[in-house]
This record gives structure tokens, C-alpha cells and sequence, in this order.
């Protein structure tokens, strides 16, 4: 059932956009891990910038994946025939993978595999940080960068698990996405122009001036998670305004909450809600992977909206 070859998504600084696929060793499980036959893969902005910018010749990039099980781990997990989603912290982008159980779901019916490759990155930081707040219901949320691949994941969530949504976009044109996604009020900006009060949880994925601004917008006991900085890492805040009483700033990294709550579970339920028509993984590109580098240069220039899929052959 193994090979000894398989095509991969590779760093090569020689080819158009800095991705190619090549022949690569194919994975070989340990007694811990499925062997995965890959699908479809999505695209994140962390893992497009690195591998465009910073990777070395010959890196494997691609944390997201779907497919079926080939051959199940030892140890337990998805039976081989199962239809899968998981996350890795590289190397998905390939036609197989070797992956260990915990960090994937099996999908329910219901949901298609390219839709289920578009969860989990972006729909596991949306889900680790609106659960910060275990319980939502008649809280206040405000969401900056909301129309990128998490914020849409986070305001259907955060909605759908009972909070007031307040939407942060760059300009008007984006108001009737959000609204439509669940958002009840809209903010503009790195000043957050338009965002009334104060909130119980401040998801934030800007940094710069905006980060500096939802640091005054806390409640008492209000906490922002912090899981990005797209526009600057550096910021300066009003210190007096953030001194609400108990409020706190949280730095969020997957691989760290993944190492605390593994993500199996949560993509179960994301995976489930988005079968039963309650979460759109706003897929905006679906194409053959043969246009990675095309697709990863637009993702970079802010060229669409949702999330991008490509299918694996």
C-alpha cells in the first residue's frame, strides 16, 4: 500500500512564485500513525508567507488536509476507508501523509472533503479563542480582521454560541459579508471607528494600532486573544484604559494549545456543524494544486475573501 515516491508541495526558489511540486519520499507510519491519502488542501496565510519569503530550498510546507484513511494507525483512530480531516505542523501538502490520530477527525456525512480541508487552522484558532470564554451566550464580542480566514470562522461561531458580534473590516464594501455571517454591529479600522462600549473578549489578528485599541476596549475581566499581527508586531496602548480590573492579554499559538487539548475533538464539531449547515467554510477558490504558487501570491495580496482550496491528484 505504501510507495516509494509521491508528488509534495516544495520550496524552489528557481520556479514562478517560489512553489513547485516534485517527487518526494513517501511517508512511511510509525505504529502510532494513519497513512493518509490527501484530497484537498487549504491555504493559511502564516504557513503562504513563510514559505514564499523565509523557507528553505526543499521545505514542505501545508499544515491543513482531508482525505481517506489508507492504512490505520496501531494504536487506534480512524479505520482505513475513513474519511478524514487533520492538521500537521508541515508537510501536508502531499498526496499522503503519516499522521497521528489525535489530530484528526473523522467526517461525518454531510460535508464534502474540499470543505472539511478548509477547517483546520483557521477554524481551530477561531474555536481556541472564542472558547477562552467558555460560555458566550449574551457576551460581547469583537472580532478584528473579520474578513480574513479565521475571522469568518470566528464570527459564525461566536453567534452561533450566543454572543453580540461586533465585526472589525478595512472598509464599507465588506459590511453586508459579515452582517450575513452573523456579525450585529461593524467597526472600521485600526481606531476601531464605529465600535460602541466596551467587551467581554477581543479577538485579535491585526496588531499595530489596532491591537494597541482593543487593549482600551475591555470590560472588567474581559481578555484579548491575540493570534496574529498582520499589520505590525509593535504597538503602544493607554495602560489606564486597560487597567478595567482583571482584564488580560492572551497570546495564542496552536501548536501550544495543541499541546494542551489536542485538536481531534474540535475539528469533530466544526466538522459537524458545518454538515449540518450551521458554520460556511467560505471556500472563495477551489482549484487543481497545480496552481499553488498562483493561489499562495494572490492569498498573500489580499486578492480574495474566504478561504482557498485546491484539490490533490
Amino acid at each position: 500500500m505504501t510507495q516509494d515516491v509521491i508528488k509534495a508541495v516544495v520550496v524552489d526558489p528557481a520556479a514562478v512564485g517560489r512553489l513547485s511540486i516534485a517527487e518526494v519520499a513517501a511517508p512511511q507510519p510509525g505504529p502510532h500513525e494513519a497513512l493518509v491519502r490527501v484530497e484537498a488542501i487549504s491555504l493559511n496565510r502564516g504557513e503562504v508567507k513563510t514559505a514564499l519569503s523565509d523557507a528553505a530550498p526543499g521545505a514542505r510546507p501545508g499544515w491543513d488536509f482531508a482525505g481517506t484513511v489508507l492504512r490505520a494507525a496501531e494504536s487506534g483512530g480512524p479505520a482505513a476507508g475513513a474519511r478524514v480531516v487533520g492538521v500537521m505542523a508541515t508537510g501536508s501538502w502531499a498526496q499522503q501523509v503519516a499522521a497521528m490520530p489525535f489530530m484528526m477527525a473523522e467526517l461525518p456525512p454531510g460535508i464534502s472533503i474540499p470543505q472539511a480541508a478548509a477547517l483546520p487552522v483557521a477554524g481551530l484558532t477561531a474555536w481556541a479563542s472564542l472558547r477562552r470564554r467558555p460560555e458566550l451566550k449574551g457576551r460581547r464580542v469583537l472580532i478584528t480582521g473579520a474578513t480574513g480566514g479565521v475571522g469568518v470562522f470566528a464570527i459564525q461561531l461566536a453567534a452561533h454560541w450566543g454572543a453580540e458580534v461586533t465585526a472589525v473590516i478595512r472598509s464599507p464594501e465588506r459590511e453586508a459579508l459579515v452582517r450575513k455571517l452573523g456579525a450585529a454591529a461593524v467597526a472600521y479600522g485600526p481606531m476601531l471607528e464605529g465600535a460602541v462600549g466596551n467587551y467581554d473578549l477581543i479577538l485579535e489578528s491585526v496588531g499595530g494600532q489596532t491591537l494597541g485599541s482593543a487593549l482600551g476596549r475591555l470590560n472588567p475581566g474581559g481578555e484579548v486573544v491575540l493570534f496574529g499581527a498582520s499589520d505590525s508586531p509593535v504597538t503602544t496602548f493607554d495602560a489606564s484604559a486597560f487597567r478595567a480590573g482583571g482584564t488580560s492579554l492572551y497570546g495564542l499559538f496552536l501548536g501550544y494549545e495543541f499541546q494542551h487539548s489536542p485538536p481531534g475533538p474540535a475539528l469533530a464539531e466544526l466538522a459537524g456543524l458545518v454538515a449540518a449547515g450551521t458554520l460556511d467554510p467560505m471556500i472563495e477558490i477551489e482549484a487543481p494544486w497545480e496552481r499553488i504558487a498562483e493561489v499562495a501570491a494572490d492569498l498573500v495580496a489580499r486578492r480574495y475573501t474566504g478561504k482557498a482550496v485546491l484539490t490533490v491528484q
